[in-house]
């Protein structure tokens, strides 16, 4: 019945604003206010959306006026004069590590081929040109 109201309501609101589709919507959110029946009919399949809007919208809210408040840090586990001295032995070290540069040395340069690794490579290469019919040379 909401559906068939809302439908018939908005087939007047053409009638009467001569199939302008704005002048009808204007006209139909001026009959919401005066007309509760039209407005639910009209907002009923949109309900769950517009309440999860809503929902949301107070959640975030909340949120925002609420920062939360840190939990408060653990003791310290030494004695404060020699707090931050191990950071500073590190900093001092040059054979420390660098944040970010830690594989910044340049690559090695490949080490010469061993005399059994080049004898098996021309083994191979032989033995691939043997199965090709090609002859050996």
């Amino acid at each position: 019945m909401s559906r068939e109201y809302a439908e018939s309501r908005i087939r007047e609101a053409l009638r009467l604003s001569k199939g302008n589709p704005t002048k009808a919507r204007q006209r139909i959110i001026a009959w919401t206010f005066e007309d509760p029946k039209l407005l639910q009919a009209l907002a009923r399949p949109h309900l769950s959306g517009i309440v999860a809007h809503a929902v949301s919208r107070v959640i975030y809210q909340q949120d925002m006026e609420e920062p939360e408040t840190p939990e408060t840090p653990a003791a310290l586990d030494m004695a404060p004069e020699t707090f931050g001295q191990e950071i500073l032995a590190a900093l001092q070290n040059g054979n420390t590590a660098r944040f970010g540069l830690e594989g910044s040395a340049p690559p090695s340069r490949r080490p010469q081929a061993s005399k059994s690794h080049i004898e098996a490579l021309k083994r191979m290469a032989s033995e691939s040109k043997n199965k090709s019919g090609n002859p050996e040379e």
